[in-house]
């Protein structure tokens, strides 16, 4: 069995890799902020050298979310980021691979272009805190062997943060009978949780020919398209607003480097993700916050045309 460690098993990413990996003939160690503080350098290292792992996936991030307000007055962001992966990476024994999840926004969201290819970064520096510090650490990958970057431009599926995350936010809405309301429509590439699982496993199993990849589907969608397929997957139709008219940066990446080194990918089509995901939040409405959900307390927070648009 390879054996696994994973950080950020608590969030999004890090938890759905936690669950998967185990059936996948994987030995997975899988340590939350609360179980391994990835800022103190000791415990990283003691860590790394009391579990000994062939592979160490680094999910953990902070910053750069709708939720946090795109870290206004958050002047640690670049910091933690950068000293949580580099404690990693300086704990490696040779030998030892890391998979580390990087985002679309290393590309520079105020210069981005759609479907941009792995041969386009560096073409600007991001500004703001999240992207500069995921720049920063690709900066390092690119020299750096046994390490690789898996970039993420959108993703969904369950245990995703349904308070804000649109694809979720909007099934529950339509759960409940309320209108999915977009502030403004933009063109993403949404991942399924589940394809990005596979693809990190494939990952697990090949020695990559480069070191930076955008894990994306090929198939780009906007959230007003999202919005009328979550009404196709039910019974009932939920009116659809969008509030500010045209539509804002696309976000998207091109994933023929992945295709190739990968020999080609079938991926979920949104409208069997968005099927999936809808019959696991009707099995569990009891369970989640839904006043929230009515609420929307950060639909005000998505940023409009002028501005990039919201990270995945």
């Amino acid at each position: 069995m390879k054996k696994i460690l994973i950080t950020g098993a608590g969030g999004f990413a890090g938890r759905n890799l936690a669950e998967y990996l185990p059936g996948r003939g994987c030995q997975v160690s899988a340590f939350t902020h609360k179980t391994l503080d990835l800022l103190d350098e000791a415990a990283v290292a003691a860590t790394l050298a009391d579990v000994n792992p062939e592979v160490v996936i680094h999910c953990a991030t902070v910053g750069g979310t709708r939720k946090t307000g795109y870290d206004a007055g958050a002047a640690d962001v670049v910091s933690r980021n950068l000293r949580m992966f580099f404690n990693l990476a300086r704990a490696l024994k040779p030998g030892t691979r890391m998979i580390n999840l990087g985002s679309g926004a290393e590309y520079d969201k105020r210069a981005i272009s759609p479907k941009i290819t792995e041969e386009q970064f560096d073409k600007s520096v991001p500004a703001d805190a999240y992207g500069y510090s995921k720049y920063v650490i690709s900066k390092y990958i690119e020299k750096t062997p046994d390490i690789v970057c898996l970039r993420i431009f959108g993703l969904y599926g369950k245990y995703e943060d349904y308070s804000f995350k649109f694809i979720s936010n909007a099934i529950l809405k339509n759960l409940l009978g309320l209108p999915i309301v977009i502030n403004q429509n933009v063109k993403f590439d949404y991942l399924f949780v589940e394809d990005f699982c596979a693809l990190v496993e494939r990952f697990l199993g090949i020695k990559p020919a480069h070191r930076l990849y955008n894990i994306t589907p090929t198939e780009s969608v906007d959230l007003l398209s999202v919005a009328k397929i979550i009404n196709s997957s039910s019974a009932s139709q939920s009116e659809i607003k969008i509030v500010n008219p045209g539509l804002n940066t696309e976000y998207t990446g091109s994933n023929q480097r992945l295709l190739r080194e990968l020999g080609g990918f079938e991926f979920t089509s949104y409208k069997s993700g968005v099927e999936k995901l809808r019959a696991y939040y009707a099995q569990r409405l009891q369970e989640l916050d839904l006043e929230t959900v009515k609420k929307d307390p950060y639909l005000k927070m998505c940023r409009t045309t002028g501005g990039a648009a919201d990270k995945l």
